[in-house]
């Protein structure tokens, strides 16, 4: 009865581990909005959208609410084809400067798309002002002593039609009073562009202005900021990356200024960053950096410089560089070595970067080789468990030796069965008498633990695995398996609530974990095996929702444990006989427990 109560007990613990997962995995993770099929753009035309309702945010981020979808496409035709822009058509970024403000307000990715359709729409960061989507960057200047200095109504002239890396662009302002204002835009190949702010004093008497940059952005569009990815205000201070912030903490303080020099501040969602870089090399100059809300759902990261004084005749110079690309790690680490401090680390790796990076190059290592990132995963496999066979075969060594003693152990516990501190004492001493460590089964799963980690880690956070395929119906290896059984892999009309959308890879990896347990030793409580047969399939739906890569991986390492544990029982058939024999004790248990409970009469 004890062993019934036991194993009713762990089953309604795993049922309500179940409903608790599916809670948070919906709570962290909510699918997206859908659009409504006959969603009709708002009629209203100001430049501020109408307010919609409060939605979570998606992992990827993005509009959600069906009404800011329309409104948005509706705003940014408008705002594109009004004209007075300068083209951007660089290898990394496309889009156009507005002439109007002088704002970098229009910006998509070429190397990424929004959808798994390789020809599909790129991915858009910055979106012109007043759409729902807002997200933009400026450089400009605050006029002292009321020194005319341009603003958002500025129209300002270009000496050129298109920005790319060979034809760099310049605007050009001049006040009623003789000065005249520059911004030089260059831009890479990847996603860095660089201002160079400059103001002539053509006038008869000393200017001051004080020169800024800022990037400015809606949270309707962030993505989902967790535990473990963070999402929002993001700054590098003194060195040192700050994930301290969100948006919300901004907008209950309406403004907050970090300690310390900045390396760099913007916006950060999980594959995405904007942020400005203040270009201090060689300059004395140093800017103040913080975070505001401006009202509602719209946010500013700003750098603002000490005033600057012109005498007449000169000219003063400031120059300023702005990251808006993808997280991509290889070109973050490149932009290091041109000192730009720590942008790396704008990818949230956590307190354990120093082991998940090399994580992260083994993996993109081999994809670059085998060029499909599902064999990779299983290639990164293969590699860990061969670094970690020799701590599996002492683990088998050790598994061993303790079957050996298991008659002598038997013999203590009855000897001391009303004596426990005894018993403990004589085990232990048994242990070193013997030269056993019982713990040494478990080393190679502590070994594995940070390594399951750090994948889970990659395949979340780096943006290189964002929609890479596997084969057949595995798309994109860094999301849920997206066929289910209990809709027949998609041919019912409807979609199972995650604790129930069990996968042909989640089925795969309960029925290998389930073999892998076939082939342990058996515990030696009847109740205790009870509860880990069940195991294998408490974790099937447990790891469902996650990435369909890091289910590759755990399947793969179970295979290759059956295949090592096969290896060493033919090793150490000493052991195979020992795990048979106490198999059979506990069904022998199991059986005359069964026979000596009394059953109830039946009612009459």
């Amino acid at each position: 009865m004890e062993n019934q109560r036991n194993v009713i007990l762990a089953m309604v613990l795993m049922a309500l581990m179940l409903v608790g997962w599916d809670v948070g995995m919906r709570y962290y993770y909510p699918a997206p909005a859908k659009p409504a099929a006959n969603a009709a753009a708002p009629a209203a035309s100001g430049n501020a959208p109408a307010a919609s309702p409060t939605l979570k945010p998606t992992r990827e981020g993005g509009l959600q609410a069906p009404a800011d979808v329309a409104l948005e496409k509706q705003d940014l035709a408008q705002a594109l084809a009004a004209g007075h822009r300068v083209a951007i058509d660089a290898p990394g970024l496309k889009g156009s400067i507005n002439l109007l403000g002088g704002l970098v307000d229009d910006l998509t990715l070429a190397r990424h798309r929004e959808t798994l359709d390789k020809n599909g729409p790129p991915v858009r960061l910055f979106s012109p002002a007043g759409t729902p989507a807002q997200h933009y960057a400026q450089a400009g200047w605050i006029g002292q002593n009321g020194v005319a200095a341009p603003g958002p109504d500025t129209m300002w002239q270009a000496d050129g039609a298109k920005l790319t890396p060979a034809t760099p662009v310049t605007l050009k302002w001049t006040n009623p009073t003789g000065q005249t204002f520059a911004i030089r835009y260059a831009i890479d190949a990847d996603y860095m562009l660089t201002l160079t702010q400059t103001v002539s004093n053509a006038g008869g008497a000393p200017i001051a202005v004080k020169p800024f940059a800022l990037v400015n952005r809606t949270d309707r569009t962030a993505s989902l900021d967790t535990w473990n990815v963070h999402s929002g205000p993001i700054a590098a201070f003194d060195g040192a990356v700050t994930f301290d912030n969100n948006y919300a903490d901004v907008k209950t303080a309406g403004a907050v200024s970090p300690a310390g020099s900045a390396n760099w501040i913007g916006f950060t969602d999980i594959y995405w960053l904007s942020a400005l870089v203040p270009d201090v090399a060689g300059n004395a100059v140093k800017p103040k950096g913080d975070f505001r809300n401006i009202g509602g759902d719209i946010f500013r990261a700003d750098l603002i410089y000490p005033v600057a004084t012109i005498a007449p005749g000169q000219t003063a110079t400031q120059t300023v560089r702005l990251f808006a690309g993808a997280k991509e790690n290889n070109v973050l680490e490149a932009y290091e070595k041109q000192g730009v401090t720590n942008l790396s680390l704008s990818i949230d790796w956590g307190w354990f970067r120093w082991f998940e990076k090399p994580i992260f190059w083994l993996l993109d290592s081999l994809f670059r080789a085998v060029h499909n990132f599902g064999l990779a995963i299983i290639l990164l496999t293969l590699i860990v468990r061969g670094i970690m066979f020799p701590v599996a075969q002492r683990q088998f060594a050790s598994m061993a030796a303790m079957r050996a003693i298991q008659p002598k152990l038997k013999i203590i516990q009855e000897r001391f069965k009303d004596d426990k501190q005894k018993q403990q004492q004589e085990i232990m001493a048994l242990y070193k008498a013997e030269g056993v460590n019982p713990l040494a089964g478990c080393l190679p799963i502590f070994l594995q633990i940070p390594v399951f980690f750090a994948l889970y880690k990659v395949l979340v956070l780096t943006i290189e695995m964002r929609h890479q395929p596997f084969y057949g119906w595995i798309k994109d290896l860094s999301a849920p398996d997206p066929l289910h059984v209990l809709n027949l892999f998609g041919l019912l009309p409807f979609t199972p609530p995650s604790f129930l959308a069990i996968g042909v890879l989640a089925i795969l990896l309960g029925v290998t974990m389930w073999a892998q347990f076939k082939l342990q030793p058996a515990a030696m409580d009847p109740a205790q095996q009870q509860v880990m047969s069940l195991m294998p399939w408490m974790m099937m739906f447990v790891m469902a929702p996650f990435a369909a890569g890091l289910l590759i991986y755990w399947i793969t390492s179970n295979l290759l444990t059956i295949a090592q544990q096969k290896y060493l029982y033919s090793k150490h058939p000493q052991l195979s006989a020992q795990a048979s024999k106490d198999q059979l004790d506990i069904d022998r248990s199991v059986a005359r427990d069964q026979k000596s409970t009394p059953r109830k009469p039946k009612a009459r």
